[in-house]
């Protein structure tokens, strides 16, 4: 399928500067360039790619001056990665779904499956499930007894949802990943340790995705809840009854231990850790192998382990990184001392 630039830039509210007819079937990297293709340039660091990317089409932010002329079509666009993203969901939408149940699926006479799903083969539908219109439940995924599944989500093969868990509309999870598993929960006795029943459940909102191999406990009681647009990436870890605020995003080994609410619009990076029973306030900016042991306050920026106010950590980091040379100025301030005694 093929478009022209002009078309482009409608679609994103962009601004030609460049060939209006050019035209676009494939998307590339703008540093693998190619005839016919569209690349973006959002990171300044890319920049130098611009003069010398073969590619058809570039969309490039209406602030980014450039210092010679291009071969390219440019669109210019307030914001070059979000009109991509948007180019990139028109494109996927418009890619054929599969559709059907495989003779080789097992689903329960009592779920309720809506007839235009698809079900793979070797996927498991328990008692009870109800799974929502134009919902994707790849080879091998297993939606346990009296799980519901809304409507346009799309379970890649091998995840497991436990028993009883609610997912929202249009959630998407990839391979690997487990909702509802039980909480790590046990109590010291004189023999050992005695597991803790987790009788709660997950409920995942809306618009949610989640990646592969990432976790998602029950709680013990009550719920484990993911809220409206949260992103986690693969090999994150939410422990039970833990709390995620809409639209917050976690990168990829970040780990929560039991009841921490996060809040909304937060931003975690990758192997950050949270203690249990803290509250992260919204907006809270948490940096790559932070370590939060306390509750946090709106719009604060953390950094470090135990995490600490950003400011303070470069401050502090520049003292730790002078410590070696003190220490020697401080041995030379001792032996002059005692050389005067």
């Amino acid at each position: 399928m093929e478009f022209y630039a002009k078309q482009i830039a409608d679609l994103v509210g962009g601004r030609i500067e460049g060939n209006e007819n050019a035209v676009v079937n494939s998307f590339a990297k703008i540093e693998e360039g190619h005839e016919g293709a569209i690349s973006f340039l959002s990171n300044p660091k890319y920049t130098h790619y611009i003069y010398d990317t073969l590619s058809s089409v570039v969309l490039i932010g209406n602030d980014v001056k450039l210092e010679r002329p291009v071969k390219a079509t440019l669109i210019r666009v307030d914001n070059a990665y979000e009109s991509v993203a948007r180019l990139l969901q028109m494109y996927q939408s418009m890619q054929p779904k599969p559709t059907g149940t495989s003779p080789m699926a097992f689903i329960d006479e009592t779920a309720e499956v809506a007839e235009d799903c698809f079900i793979g083969a070797f996927a498991y539908i328990g008692k009870g499930v109800k799974i929502g219109r134009g919902s994707q439940i790849y080879p091998g995924a297993v939606v346990m007894d009296g799980s519901v599944v809304g409507e346009e989500c799309t379970l890649y093969p091998n995840v497991s949802v436990y028993h009883g868990c609610k997912i929202g509309n249009r959630v998407t999870i990839h391979s690997g990943a487990v909702i509802g598993a039980d909480g790590f929960g046990f109590a010291p006795t004189a023999e050992g340790y005695s597991k803790i029943p987790q009788i709660g459940n997950v409920v995942i909102d809306d618009d949610v995705e989640i990646g592969a191999n990432t976790c998602v406990d029950r709680s013990t009681m009550g719920t484990t809840h993911i809220g409206r647009g949260v992103k986690l990436d693969n090999l994150v870890q939410v422990a039970h009854n833990c709390e995620v605020g809409a639209n917050t995003v976690m990168s990829a080994q970040a780990g929560m231990a039991g009841s921490t609410k996060i809040g909304e619009w937060c931003m975690a990076g990758g192997q950050s850790g949270f203690s249990g029973h803290i509250k992260v306030a919204d907006k809270t900016f948490v940096g790559a192998q932070c370590g939060v042991i306390g509750n946090t306050k709106s719009g604060e920026q953390l950094i470090g382990s135990p995490a600490m106010d950003a400011k303070d950590y470069f401050r502090s980091f520049a003292v730790y990184r002078r410590l070696p040379e003190l220490y020697k100025r401080i041995g030379q301030l001792e032996k002059a001392i005692n050389d005067k005694r």
